[in-house]
């Protein structure tokens, strides 16, 4: 099986954070592909303070775009 390999390009911010787990907005590249806009569960190991991803979510800068529309829209009330 090969190789899983992740690199954080840019971090936003956090969305939230509690024991130990953080939802984070970062741009990331998987695999040595083409960086994308990630927000993601991540889990920070209290004794190492190595990071490991959880579940979440991927998008290319069209769905980034699509969906602060979206975010725009929905929250405008």
């Amino acid at each position: 099986m090969a190789e899983f390999k992740y690199e954080i390009k840019k971090e936003f911010g956090k969305l939230s954070d509690k024991n130990g787990y953080s939802k984070e907005f970062n741009l990331i590249s998987y695999n040595g592909k083409t960086a994308g806009y990630d927000i993601r569960n991540w889990y920070t190991d209290e004794e190492t303070g190595e990071k490991k991803l959880m579940k979440g979510i991927s998008l290319n800068k069209e769905e980034a775009e699509k969906l602060r529309d979206l975010l725009n829209e929905v929250l405008k009330s």
